[in-house]
């Protein structure tokens, strides 16, 4: 079996297999749009006898991590033919990938999966979940009186775009968007939007939504302080002629909304949503800020790593953080027969976690002091409980999908 690229004169290849693995057909007319959009740098596909048994498409991508962004590797469209499932090709697929991903510098990677537990086989772990609302438009907050105003159908990408990223840089995992991935992804034609506007005429907060059988369904509602919320939602309440209930979709986990309402006993769910993955553990932790110890001196801690899938994370590390909260892991090499050794070994075993369970905490996804009651991080209960004070508190959040 060969896994490589896929070429440009594979395309028909590629369409035919995402078309019966997701079931879906492309119109005719819509296929030569297709093909021009076809990069086939970005498809890695397995092959044997010249056949494409399975493929998947790596993307260039960037998250915010603590404000910052940061280099990922989406994964999107895995597929396999039914006759060559169930035998390790995606497996393989995978690691490529992820060896892929570590070259370029991609320090994270990130995927919708179509199921949890295949994916966290190979170290990629939930690490966001958004609720989904239902409400009567008459349970809407009472409308009160807001300073500034809201302006119907503003489709400025340039203004959408910094709103959205003022509110992305709040949550570990917010895509990094740019004006093309707004157009393709984004905004559709069928889109309204809606912008709030302070008195002085600065942009503050925006809806993406659309009015359909009697419903608003909301799909971005984005606000950077109280007074953008209100004055959206009391745009949305004006329709209460029109609509009996507003959908609101992908809303960020930590969102209020509920509580806010008249009556919060309205139609609620929490859905897992993607999954992510550290791809190059000591790039991800030299660039992260970790909370500043409240010693004078540096913070040590040994950790062992579980990862099957990338070797490189695999095996014992020493996590030092500086009174900064600068962040360093440092390989713990076994030592040589006849040599002393490594005090920082031989002391303790230290905290021992896999990669997923990593992420989860590094993102801001779960604390460590949960992982380790439910013994997802084992070692010395001090360590957990130093390692939990040294991980600031950050949500996580992702309007996007691929």
């Amino acid at each position: 079996m060969e896994i490589r690229r896929l070429q440009a004169d594979e395309f028909d290849a590629s369409l035919s297999l995402s078309e019966y693995a997701f079931q879906y057909k492309v119109k005719p007319e819509d296929r030569e749009e297709r093909r021009k959009s076809f990069i086939p740098e970005r498809s890695w596909g397995a092959f044997e006898g010249g056949e494409l048994l399975a493929k998947l498409m790596l993307l260039p991508l960037h998250l915010y991590v603590q404000g910052r962004s940061v280099p990922m590797g989406g994964i999107a469209g895995v597929a396999t033919w039914p006759e060559h499932r169930r035998g390790g090709i995606v497996r393989e697929l995978l690691t490529v990938a992820l060896r892929q991903m570590k070259d370029q510098g991609q320090i994270l990677s990130c995927l919708h999966p179509f199921s949890i537990p295949f994916y966290r086989k190979f170290g990629w772990e939930v690490y966001t979940d958004y609720k989904k609302y239902a409400i009567p438009i008459d349970s809407f907050p009472s409308k009160t009186y807001t300073s500034g105003s809201v302006k119907r159908d503003v489709r400025n990408l340039e203004l959408l775009n910094g709103i959205y990223h003022a509110f992305a840089r709040r949550y570990n995992g917010m895509l990094v968007r740019d004006e093309d991935w707004w157009k393709r992804m984004v905004l559709g034609d069928e889109d309204h939007t809606a912008v709030y506007y302070t008195d002085s005429g600065q942009p503050e907060g925006y809806l993406l939504y659309q009015v359909k059988n009697g419903e608003l369904v909301i799909d971005e509602f984005v606000f950077l302080n109280e007074s953008a919320r209100q004055g959206l939602l009391a745009y949305l309440a004006n329709h209460d002629s029109m609509v009996t209930q507003a959908v609101f979709d992908r809303v960020p986990g930590d969102d209020l909304l509920p509580y806010l309402l008249r009556d919060p006993r309205c139609k609620q769910e929490t859905v897992p949503y993607f999954m992510a993955r550290i791809v190059h553990a000591s790039e991800f932790v030299g660039g992260y800020s970790f909370t500043a110890p409240a010693s004078a001196g540096p913070i040590r801690l040994n950790l062992r790593i579980e990862d099957g899938a990338a070797p490189w994370n695999e095996g014992d590390w020493r996590l030092e953080v500086s009174p900064e909260g600068k962040g360093r892991l440092t390989p713990v090499e076994p030592a040589e027969s006849g040599e002393p050794s490594d005090p920082a070994r031989s002391a303790h075993p230290g905290l021992h976690c896999d990669i997923q369970t990593l992420t989860a905490m590094l993102l801001g996804y779960k604390r460590p002091r949960e992982m380790f009651a439910c013994g997802k991080l084992s070692g010395p209960e001090a360590d957990a409980d130093a390692l939990e004070r040294l991980i600031p508190f950050s949500p996580t959040a992702l309007l996007d999908f691929f």
